[in-house]
């Protein structure tokens, strides 16, 4: 027998306090975060959307295994636990501990990347893309056409546009290329999965030229869980199978842990490479710490490696999944276009389309994020012109897509809290035609999105 209630498969250790706003105390606080839902106090929200990343709850054996790490300042035991967890999923030779996933980002495109080098991926993320510019290099996305379609139902919209990757090689030249990516999922996209097909053809296509393959893999076993309900031949498969299968087909990966690895903190850097590996250990004890703990306490390598058994539980994953269409299928059927099929760790509402009165660059994603706020205290995270519209050469034109995530942190809301987003999502969509876009008024030289100071028109 099928239920249509979806429960959680946990119970509830401890809870912290959510403090009520009203809509005045609202309007007054966002005004003066200067529109930026990044300058929001945390305290100041009630729904908590703005990213997935870090903001998790971590189970009660996780806490266990903080209690077990050992500061060691090199060779801690607890070093040797996070590696060999990691190992059992991305078996890799090296392992490179980091705080974060763009420390590791940091480190492979200082190694690898510098004026003239070029690096495809099905769509950079904001911290990659940035990392990879800052270099001096430049940031391809080659998704297929469907991933740029919000309406699309293709199944893995994350895919890589394989007759568009060999002409940019071709055209680019593999001597300017040092290496090849693929986000999983694709986060810009609106966190659409790849298939196991796409990333089988992308290495093969990297093996024929010799160029590396690396991963994104920050949500990995939402991509697998993806594979496995979606793709032919890989439902009766484990996830945890269809995980090594991915990282045996690349050469390395970067990973934020505070995605799929359920941690408040952490990442790292793999690869089967001896050279770049020496390279970019050097960079991490420049830049990070040493190779055993990477600017991590012994504690979070601990809490990591506990996590990476748990997310590729098959009942976790599901509700997962599960839980985050509950949102997405109940805003679609209010009549709220959203990115489609809904992604695995978050709802995308297409901003351009609820708001065709803005144009792009006034930035309808940002508008809508301000006025999801503004009513319900819920805090989105604007994934359009205002992430990507400016360009290296300092131009600035319409990304892709408008769009506005609501990524939901892993095991920290309920259905109700998700209950009252539905309300406040369909509260600002009856008065969607009252909204104004807004100008930029103080705009940094990188990564705008998050320190920009916004003024409404």
């Amino acid at each position: 027998m099928t239920f249509k209630t979806i429960i959680e498969p946990f119970k509830i250790h401890s809870v912290a306090p959510i403090r009520m706003t009203t809509p005045q105390e609202r309007e007054r606080l966002i005004e003066q975060a200067g529109y930026n839902l990044f300058s929001l106090r945390s305290d100041d929200v009630l729904i908590d959307l703005l990213t997935d990343s870090g903001t998790g709850a971590m189970s009660r054996n996780q806490w266990a295994a903080i209690q077990h790490g050992d500061e060691s300042y090199a060779g801690s035991p607890s070093w040797e636990i996070f590696r060999n967890a990691v190992q059992n999923l991305f078996p890799f030779k090296h392992v490179i501990p980091t705080h974060q996933g763009r420390a590791a980002e940091k480190i492979l495109f200082t190694a690898i990347g510098g004026s003239g080098k070029v690096i495809a991926n099905n769509t950079h993320f904001d911290t990659t893309r940035a990392n990879i510019e800052y270099t001096g290099a430049e940031a391809v996305d080659l998704v297929i056409p469907e991933g740029l379609e919000p309406a699309s139902r293709h199944p893995f919209k994350g895919n890589m546009d394989l007759i568009a990757l060999e002409k940019f090689i071709n055209t680019r030249g593999v001597e300017n290329i040092p290496a090849v990516m693929i986000t999983i999922t694709n986060n810009s996209g609106g966190g659409q999965p790849v298939s196991l097909e796409n990333i089988r053809a992308v290495s093969a296509i990297c093996k024929k030229y010799g160029l590396p393959f690396f991963l994104d893999a920050c949500r990995f076993a939402e991509n697998a869980w993806f594979i496995r309900e979606r793709e032919v031949g890989q439902g009766d498969r484990d996830v945890v199978d269809i995980i090594r299968e991915i990282a045996s087909l690349a050469d390395g990966m970067t990973m934020s842990a505070k995605k799929d690895p359920l941690g408040n903190i952490g990442g790292w850097l793999a690869m089967n490479d001896d050279e770049l590996a020496v390279n970019c250990r050097n960079l991490l004890i420049l830049t990070e710490g040493f190779p055993t703990y990477g600017g991590l306490a012994g504690r979070d390598l601990e809490a990591l490696a506990v996590g990476l058994t748990e997310i590729v539980s098959h009942d976790y994953l599901k509700y997962r999944i599960e839980s985050t269409a509950y949102l997405g299928n109940a805003l679609a059927k209010a009549g709220i276009s959203v990115v489609q099929p809904i992604g695995g760790h978050a709802v995308y509402i297409d901003a351009r389309a609820l708001l065709p009165h803005i144009p792009p660059l006034q930035y309808p994603g940002q508008a809508l994020a301000v006025a999801l706020y503004k009513v319900g205290g819920i805090r989105g995270c604007e994934i359009g012109t205002v992430m990507f519209g400016r360009k290296p050469d300092g131009s600035e034109e319409p990304s892709a897509m408008d769009l506005v995530r609501l990524a939901i942190p892993r095991r920290t809301y309920t259905q109700s809290h998700i209950d009252y987003v539905i309300e406040v999502c369909i509260e600002v969509a009856k008065n969607a035609a009252q909204l104004r876009g807004y100008r930029i008024a103080v705009e940094p030289a990188a990564l705008r999105h998050f320190t920009s100071v916004f003024a409404p028109l």
